[in-house]
């Protein structure tokens, strides 16, 4: 049965957090509202998530992998409604479930509106006898209207080039035509990140067991959206997206079933500054 659409605006839940499942808040939002979803739902584990500060959810599912898409199956068809036509989906998950979900990305947005495979590479403890470490998770992004959406470049890092020389701040390389200078704020990103994992002794922790840095947020929100844009997330935790956003001056959309989370996150926006990150 089709959801009866909300005749409330976007305004009524601008810069608030619900505590409610995020299919209920977002049957309330009306079309085409949100410039940008970013969300990192369960991972589909089969454990209950917990840190060692006792903050935990269930990530267990009924029928397993199969139990697990079907949850996320009409989640990723309402974002995909919520979404205005210049807007984009990052959808958080790692190799358990991130490739059926594409298929489901595939289906909902039409595989023309892909636009990146996220690599986010992190170096954490622990190592494996058996396999690889595996050292990283994965982003899927998607455009409402690839052609239509807001992207902007971004740059940072080092130059990974012999003899490189400096003036001033500008890099350069001397070749056979004379200098030839690189861009100082770095070269362009691609579609490998790496940014660290926040330890455990991370001024930002908050103490949610999948709480994700606000490094890795910032880069999202500044690649597509402008200031003013709204930014939801419909899993938000420890409220780390919504941070992120009140930081880079755009307007935000939070909601968890957990009121644990709920109460963590609340707390953290309090203390959000108005700045945007270096």
């Amino acid at each position: 049965m089709p959801r009866k659409r909300p005749a409330a605006r976007t305004d009524d839940f601008t810069n608030t957090i619900q505590r409610c499942d995020a299919l209920d808040l977002a049957a309330r939002l009306p079309d085409a509202s949100c410039d940008l979803i970013y969300i990192d739902p369960p991972f589909g584990t089969d454990s209950r998530r917990a840190s060692q500060t006792g903050q935990s959810f269930n990530d267990s599912w009924q029928d397993g992998l199969k139990g697990y898409l079907r949850f996320l199956q009409p989640h990723l068809a309402e974002f995909h409604r919520l979404l205005a036509p210049h807007g984009t989906l990052w959808l958080h998950l790692d190799w358990r479930a991130v490739h059926y979900a594409k298929i489901q990305l595939d289906t909902i947005f039409e595989p023309q509106n892909f636009m990146n495979e996220i690599i986010w590479h992190y170096r954490t403890g622990g190592l494996s006898t058996r396999w690889f470490g595996r050292k990283h998770d994965t982003i899927l992004v998607y455009a409402k209207q690839l052609g239509r959406h807001r992207f902007h470049s971004l740059r940072g890092g080092e130059y990974r080039t012999d003899g490189l020389n400096f003036d001033g701040n500008r890099p350069y390389k001397m070749t056979r035509k004379g200098r030839l200078y690189f861009n100082p704020e770095g070269p362009a990103l691609t579609d490998v990140w790496d940014i660290p994992f926040l330890s455990t002794v991370s001024l930002e922790r908050t103490g949610w067991p999948t709480q994700k840095p606000l490094a890795l947020l910032d880069r999202i929100i500044r690649a597509t959206t402008n200031e003013g844009d709204c930014v939801a997330d419909f899993f938000c935790g420890s409220g780390t997206t919504l941070a992120a956003a009140k930081a880079l001056n755009r307007r935000w959309i939070g909601c968890d079933k957990s009121a644990a989370a709920v109460r963590i996150a609340k707390n953290r926006l309090k203390g959000a500054k108005h700045a945007t990150m270096d």
